[in-house]
């Protein structure tokens, strides 16, 4: 028996205490369960599915409440950041499966060649089989159930590993799904680091994985061994471009809500800010106003906000706080905020200036409420340096003028973009969400997820009297002519 304790800190300060125990032989049975469910799984029509799915809904729904408290128990996260961060685009997604999942599995008929005159091509989606679904901390309710609801569309049996730094969301996600789902269909496994890497010798159809770039190179290590696809959703340094002409006010209120939502803890947060030097004072006064509005207070007194959530655990909050430190050593100053508070894991809003392109804020991705600001003198500065980095997740560009957001969009690669805000592209459900590289591998939301967790299996169907009799031998001058003939008139 393998026993794994988690030791977590609460928003209070207090000690956490979460034991699980298994055995590896019991994630085989459950894993061989789910194998045997797979084959009964992919026979499953449309309508079977939109039956799971709006169960998922209606538990999601029912379990609100307690995805609230859970949520503040693990990290301070008000009520309404989860309905906004964490149920609804859950629901949303669910939704968009219900609505579109009859369209998604028919088969998808192609064009056929000439070469193959008679014959008929189609595309069918096929489940994947037995998913592993590896969810994260910072959003760990989302992030656990928006790709379930993708893998359960697209006929899978899932088994899902919920982060063990919020400890108190895996409980509730645990209870939900367990009450919806038998575990040949559905499995939850708690734990800390000992169950991921158990879980990751077993020979599953898909793994995705939502986390940092270092784990997620385990994670591809370990599906390696099997030959397993994998799905990877990682982070990076997302880059927000000021440009010369962009309205200043706008663009700070945007990129301080993508900054210091769930504290910074985002993927997709705007990472950190490149804006000419003569617009940094402005920039900062409208940061600073608009902090201010959203928490409804000054940075000392923002341990008081409702709205301001805390650092997951004290090893995050060490590392992101000591940027700040590092940062000033090597000329940073602190422009606002800088309040840091290790009894509840509580860092304010902080904006950065003067920030040396050496500084570990600007090596690491920061995962916390801290915008360092780096002037530029021209736009290609601005996207040398942020082709120096690896592919980041997402970039954002704020400006007035077409023509510089394709200049940049031109030079620049990244999982996603936006012009003129951040974040939101996450929300239509019809764009891919996946990073490039260092930021990840795949993508999902809307049909993309559908795919990610669908085999496309190409059919080719030919007729009775084929064609491609003609490329039996022997080859006779007949049969070269032919080929000459369609090399040159058909290919």
């Amino acid at each position: 028996m393998t026993q794994a304790t988690l030791s977590q800190t609460s928003n209070s300060g207090k000690a956490v205490i979460q034991t699980k125990s298994f055995t590896p032989s019991d994630i085989d049975r459950i894993f061989q369960a789910q194998k045997k469910k797979a084959l009964e799984l992919r026979l499953s029509n449309f309508k079977t599915r939109i039956l799971k799915l709006k169960k998922l809904k209606n538990a999601v729904l029912k379990y609100q409440k307690e995805i609230q408290t859970a949520l503040h128990s693990d990290f301070r996260k008000s009520a309404g950041e989860v309905d906004i961060t964490e149920i609804l685009p859950t629901i949303a997604e669910i939704n968009d499966a219900i609505r579109h999942v009859k369209h998604w599995m028919r088969p998808k008929n192609v064009m056929t060649p000439p070469t193959l005159l008679g014959a008929t091509s189609r595309i069918v989606y096929e489940p994947k089989g037995v998913c592993l679904i590896i969810a994260p901390w910072n959003y760990p309710f989302h992030l656990a159930i928006a790709p379930l609801a993708a893998a359960i569309a697209a006929g899978n049996t899932i088994m899902l590993k919920p982060s063990e730094f919020t400890p108190h969301t895996a409980d509730v996600i645990k209870a939900m799904l367990s009450e919806i789902f038998a575990e040949d269909e559905i499995a939850v496994f708690e734990g800390d680091v000992s169950v991921a890497t158990a879980l990751l010798e077993v020979p599953f159809d898909h793994i995705f994985f939502t986390g940092s770039t270092p784990v997620g190179k385990i994670v591809m290590a370990a599906a390696a061994k099997h030959l397993t696809s994998v799905t990877l959703e990682l982070g990076g340094k997302s880059p927000s471009i000021v440009a010369e002409d962009a309205d200043l006010k706008v663009a700070a209120e945007r990129i301080m809500w993508g900054k210091f939502l769930n504290a910074g803890q985002t993927c997709v947060a705007p990472d950190y800010l490149l804006i000419p030097e003569s617009k940094v004072e402005e920039f900062v006064k409208y940061a600073k106003e608009t902090t201010e509005s959203f928490f409804k207070s000054k940075p000392e007194n923002f341990t008081s906000s409702p709205d301001f959530c805390r650092i997951v655990n004290a090893k995050n909050f060490g590392r992101v706080s000591s940027y700040i430190d590092d940062a000033v050593k090597k000329g940073a100053k602190i422009a606002y905020g800088g309040e840091v508070r290790s009894s509840d894991n509580f860092i304010s809003p902080t904006i950065l200036t003067n920030v040396s392109l050496d500084a570990r804020i600007m090596e690491d991705e920061i995962f916390g409420p801290l915008l360092p600001i780096i002037t530029y003198k021209t736009l290609d500065e601005a996207i040398h340096i942020i082709n120096e980095r690896p592919k980041p997740l997402a970039l954002y560009i704020f400006t007035k003028k077409r023509s510089t957001s394709k200049y940049v969009l031109k030079r620049t690669s990244s999982g996603g973009a936006v012009i003129n805000d951040v974040i939101l592209h996450l929300v239509n459900s019809n764009l891919p969400f996946g990073g490039v590289n260092h930021s990840g591998h795949g993508s999902y939301h809307g049909l993309f997820g559908f795919k990610t967790f669908s085999h496309e299996r190409s059919v080719l169907q030919t007729p009775k009297a084929s064609i491609a009799k003609l490329m039996y031998p022997p080859y006779s001058g007949f049969v070269r002519l032919m080929v000459k003939l369609t090399t040159k008139f058909f290919v």
